[in-house]
């Protein structure tokens, strides 16, 4: 401990597996390793296609390219700890490495949340104003998109280590995960931990809140869109390019509103239960996502194939 008149702060936090299973973390790792490598392989593959494939070179691919990069982000900022804790029962993390896990954690996981916004937005264009998204959604417009999505990340965030280190710690220093997260760290100190919970409560609501309310309103205009269309073909056709992009705000958004309800309200949930949907939240959306856009998106099909084939030529 390190002590600094009535101020306690811990030298390192302890990290925590599955829970009742320990004896079988090595055989564990297993599958996560194949999530992993699935995760880093398959947005990589993502990145590379749409670069070197001209006629991906449009918005919705650009956003595509943001989704890749933050899933690679999140992969990359549990794979260390979550592994070392797996194959050499490396429990131990700094306290200081621990806050800046949990910030990029967070950062990311707000930032994939805005780039499903904006691709919804991107959707709602396209199909509502087909002729008209060239010119709204450019290369300028999508650039400054995406700055202003990672801009709202960090300043949103950017309180929360400070919030942390500002709190007394004493007692137990286990977390609940393998990596660490802002309501399990909270939940260690001893002392008044009202500020914590406000801030991150309204950080949470006016930031990934929000972005959800707004995909929702996105895709009722898409559907009121959709349905005035002439034909059944044309409605199938628009709700076709839709389809990808739900099915990866539905792998984030609900593990993720599982995860926040377990923390904030979830006292009596076996810990079996929260490790789960922690692991859900932050492993399975990355390594979903690639797979879930290379088989519904016939362009990017289209384009890894052409790629295969040169190679093998």
């Amino acid at each position: 401990w390190e002590f600094n008149g009535s101020f306690h702060q811990p030298s390192a936090f302890l990290m925590l597996g599955i829970p009742g299973l320990e004896a079988f973390h090595p055989w564990i790792s297993i599958p996560f390793c194949a999530l992993y490598l699935t995760a880093l392989l398959g947005n990589c593959m993502i990145l590379f296609i749409i670069k070197k494939t001209q006629s991906l070179h449009e918005p919705m691919y650009y956003f595509l390219c943001m989704l890749a990069v933050t899933d690679l982000g999140l992969a990359l900022c549990t794979l260390p700890t979550t592994l070392g804790l797996f194959w050499f029962n490396l429990r131990r993390i700094g306290f200081d490495a621990c806050l800046t896990q949990m910030y990029f954690i967070h950062i990311l996981s707000f930032i994939e949340s805005s780039v499903l916004l904006a691709m919804a937005f991107d959707r709602f264009i396209a199909i509502s104003r087909p002729l008209r998204h060239p010119s709204i959604l450019t290369k300028a417009t999508v650039t400054k998109i995406g700055l202003a999505i990672l801009l709202r990340g960090m300043v949103s965030l950017l309180p929360i280590p400070f919030l942390l280190k500002r709190l007394t710690y004493c007692g137990k220093t286990e977390l609940s995960h393998s990596f660490c997260f802002h309501p399990d760290i909270m939940n260690l100190a001893c002392a008044d931990i009202k500020v914590n919970v406000f801030y991150g409560m309204i950080i949470l609501l006016s930031t990934v809140g929000m972005d959800f309310i707004f995909i929702v309103l996105s895709y009722i205009l898409i559907i009121k869109t959709v349905i005035s269309l002439a034909t059944k073909e044309e409605c199938l056709k628009a709700l076709n390019t839709c389809v990808s992009h739900i099915c990866a705000v539905l792998v984030f958004f609900i593990p993720m509103i599982g995860l926040s309800m377990i923390h904030r309200f979830g006292k009596n949930v076996p810990p079996l239960v929260n490790t789960l949907v922690a692991y859900t939240y932050l492993i399975i959306p990355p390594a979903l996502n690639p797979l879930i856009y290379s088989i519904k998106s016939s362009h990017i099909r289209e384009a890894l194939l052409k790629a295969l084939c040169r190679k093998s030529g």
